[in-house]
């Protein structure tokens, strides 16, 4: 049974500016009915996604529509396993993007989208739909105050991910006497595989460490002078500058830094279009299954009317993009699919 308006979110917060309906959410507020729209992936976009969520429920909401399929989007950290909707067996929370393209394409699954920070792989089954979503940049952070340097060079980035260059000082030898400490997100992650891409690096080596979530600068393990580890500069920026940091989701004492002298963040604390414009620029997505998007029931209708082009995100979500610190994608880009 649908949920009556009375019990959506209302539009109840105004951020940096711009109206929001209410906080993002974490998880779903309800179990999403049979008929909903869910959501799970890449903690990349996770908060941005919950947004979506909240102010979406609130669009409906004030348009007097109970009928529609509702956009519900589950955090890629929390309690698991999750249900992902009424009726369904629980499933284990995915925690990145792979796990989210594995749940989404399980027989009888009940998940419909999966966020995703990388672009489509050979592996990838020929069956799901990529939809563009926003542009973003990877670089590395480290903390400030510590010992790693302002900028990296691509082959620096390889040398020390690949553990040929294990001291700083071997970057520059009036930097401290210490050994290097690199990190990866977990393996299912897309940042890490777009990161690894970019330097160019297939097998990390020894001395690296995986583990830690994506763009997770809080985690006590990377507060350490000595690590660096790959970071989103959107989601960074929507932690530092957006107001969108939480106790569990913030950048802690990490700061992003440039790489071959590029910096990733400008002046006006958006990335970087000579940073976009590179080799760690990335497009951002969201994965359907593509008999879903094609589909003229209710919920394939409802999902390119969110996610398609000329869409509602597209069209109307332009300033929770910014504020969750990624750039908009040109309208004809938008909503259009791979």
């Amino acid at each position: 049974m649908r949920r009556s308006p009375a019990k959506l979110l209302a539009v109840t917060a105004v951020a940096l500016g711009t109206a929001f309906a209410g906080t993002a959410a974490a998880d779903p507020p309800v179990v999403p009915g049979t008929d909903d729209i869910v959501v799970v992936g890449s903690q990349t976009t996770g908060s941005l996604l919950g947004q979506f969520s909240t102010d979406y429920s609130a669009h409906l909401a004030s348009i007097g529509d109970t009928t529609s399929p509702r956009l519900y989007s589950f955090d890629s950290t929390g309690p698991s396993p999750i249900t992902p909707r009424l009726g369904a067996p629980a499933i284990t929370r995915p925690t990145a993007a792979g796990d989210g393209l594995v749940a989404l394409n399980l027989s009888g699954s009940a998940v419909d989208v999966d966020r995703m920070d990388l672009t489509r792989q050979p592996s990838t089954p020929t069956t799901d739909t990529f939809v563009l979503l926003a542009k973003d940049a990877v670089s590395w952070a480290a903390k400030s105050g510590g010992n790693a340097p302002a900028n990296l060079t691509t082959a620096q980035l390889k040398n020390i991910y690949e553990c040929t260059v294990t001291n700083w000082t071997q970057i520059v030898p009036t930097l401290p006497n210490a050994t290097i400490k690199p990190y990866l997100p977990q393996a299912s992650s897309g940042t890490r595989a777009f990161f690894l891409a970019a330097i160019g690096v297939t097998t990390p080596g020894v001395c690296v460490t995986g583990g830690p979530g994506e763009n997770q600068g809080v985690d006590p393990v990377l507060n350490d002078a000595n690590v660096l580890v790959p970071y989103s500069v959107g989601h960074y920026l929507g932690q530092t500058v957006g107001g969108h940091s939480t106790p569990a989701d913030g950048a802690g004492p990490l700061t992003v830094r440039a790489i071959n002298g590029v910096a990733p963040v400008n002046t006006a604390n958006t990335i970087n279009a000579a940073f976009v414009a590179g080799p760690f620029g990335r497009v951002l997505f969201n994965v359907v299954r593509q008999a879903d998007w094609t589909s003229t029931g209710a919920k394939g209708t409802a999902m390119r009317a969110i996610f398609g082009r000329g869409g509602w995100i597209c069209t109307s979500e332009a300033a929770a993009i910014k504020s969750y610190g990624f750039l908009q994608l040109p309208s004809a880009a938008c909503g259009s699919t791979i």
